[in-house]
């Protein structure tokens, strides 16, 4: 038995031999878990999923690259960029500006330049918002005295506000993530409005009323999707813990708020998967899903706590972030089109095998976390390549946690939402804020046009591209 080196040897040897026994397991136990708390410590943004506005400031950052020596601006070669000027046809006013005299000589000049320069300028007229009063008039019947009141125009909205207004205070919500008072006092400020708290919260289910139906079709779209990133981050709802998940297609965004965080939710958000690429990290709640890759990232994250375990598992992270960033440097030259996907075939086929046996390693680790880590990675290898043999399939989910990075924002400013009623505002703001920027439309527009359709019973315009939206509808 081997005698745990916080006991003396003369106290060791008068106790029993079941005593040893024991007590080295406790003594091995603890010991354990004070390793495993300090690794929880320990963690931070490098070696977790962990933000990195979470890290201590003891953590450090990357050192500044090294001063090259050249100016600051633009280098000699580099693209100019400057302001594109708005077509003739979109010009308020055009102002001549004719020099009346010769600067040298201070002779009188006459005539027009037939290419004179164009210098333009931007301004904001006052906002007042254009208040249009309907009368409805009660007028009795002289032969039955029935009284009988006049009805609004169609498309006029009951409420106070018109499509375009109720539009610029849901994106201001939405997509800029005000709260209510700001929103309060900049509808004050710029549009001289008097909005009450009840009111705001009463917009934003009527924005999450009409955007049901277009959200509801990028759902759909989703779960027909050939390839899909998903992730998901916590969120509160009505005081408790939730979660609020994304699913990112090359042209949807959809977000959804569930209770939990297990594979069910993922299972409706992305419906029957068979036959279609997931593009994940290593959650559990995605263990059912045949078709996945996993995202290199993630792993990277993974790798460095080995790194910090130190021992026998540092070199087996040192190694596998080795082989990473040699993939990473190819992937990067295969995006920026210097490299053909085939030539990275053939690069990362000795890659592979190097990869394959450093997790072998690593499964036969003396440290546990490591050795597991290794044999999940084992056991779902081919999940580590998809991207290799399926074109359109990123070795990481950067998209995914990019497109979760403004809902994060949000989630800091507001807390969360006071209760499931104020849920879905969030949810489809996102999911068409989102959505309109990955496919380059204004989201302004797209708001007041669904607004606009409903007020005249219409259904909101779609956000999927037109040969899609025909099959999803079909």
């Amino acid at each position: 038995m081997t005698r745990p080196t916080s006991i003396p040897q003369h106290i060791w040897d008068t106790l029993s031999t079941e005593a040893q026994a024991v007590i080295a397991g406790v003594i091995g136990q603890l010991e354990q878990q004070i390793a495993d708390l300090e690794e929880r410590l320990n963690q931070n943004s490098t070696n977790s999923s962990k933000p990195p506005s979470s890290d201590p400031p003891s953590v450090k950052r990357r050192p500044p690259a090294a001063p090259s020596g050249k100016r600051r601006g633009g280098q000699p070669g580099h693209r100019c960029h400057t302001r594109t000027l708005v077509p003739p046809e979109q010009v308020h006013e055009a102002v001549d500006c004719k020099p009346s005299h010769c600067r040298r000589c201070g002779h009188g000049l006459a005539g027009e330049d037939p290419q004179p320069l164009r210098h333009q300028v931007a301004e904001i007229p006052p906002v007042q918002p254009v208040v249009t009063e309907y009368r409805l008039h009660r007028l009795h019947c002289p032969q039955c005295s029935t009284s009988t009141c006049g009805t609004l125009p169609s498309g006029v909205p009951t409420g106070a506000f018109g499509p375009r207004l109720h539009a610029v205070l849901s994106l201001l919500a939405g997509s800029y993530r005000l709260g209510q008072r700001p929103l309060q006092q900049i509808a004050r400020d710029l549009f001289g409005l008097s909005l009450a708290l009840g009111m705001i919260a009463k917009l934003r289910r009527q924005t999450a009323v009409v955007l049901e139906r277009p959200v509801a079709e990028l759902r759909e779209h989703v779960q027909q999707a050939e390839v899909v990133h998903i992730d998901e981050t916590s969120w509160r709802q009505d005081k408790a813990k939730a979660w609020l998940w994304v699913a990112l297609t090359p042209l949807v965004t959809v977000f959804t708020i569930a209770a939990t965080r297990c594979g069910g939710v993922a299972r409706q958000i992305l419906g029957e998967v068979a036959r279609r690429i997931i593009v994940s990290d290593r959650f559990s709640s995605y263990g059912w899903i045949e078709l996945r890759q996993f995202c290199w990232a993630h792993l990277r994250r993974d790798f460095q706590a080995m790194i910090d375990r130190g021992g026998e598992a540092a070199a087996v992270g040192r190694r596998l972030l080795e082989h990473s960033n040699k993939l990473f440097h190819w992937w990067h030259r295969v995006r920026d089109g210097t490299m053909a996907r085939s030539t990275l075939k053939g690069y990362t086929d000795p890659l592979r095998w190097a990869v394959r046996q450093d997790l072998q390693r690593g499964a036969e680790c003396s440290c546990a976390k490591t050795a597991a880590t290794c044999r999940g990675l084992l056991e779902g290898e081919r999940h580590l390549w998809t991207f290799l043999r399926v074109a359109g399939v990123d070795p990481t989910n950067n998209a995914a946690e990019r497109a979760l990075r403004q809902a994060v924002i949000w989630r800091k400013l507001s807390g969360g939402t006071e209760s499931g009623s104020g849920s879905p505002f969030v949810e489809r703001m996102l999911s068409v804020v989102a959505t309109c920027r990955q496919q380059g439309r204004n989201a302004l527009e797209y708001l007041i046009a669904c607004h606009e359709a409903h007020l005249l019973g219409h259904p909101a315009p779609s956000l999927l591209p037109t040969e899609t939206a025909g099959s999803v509808a079909a």
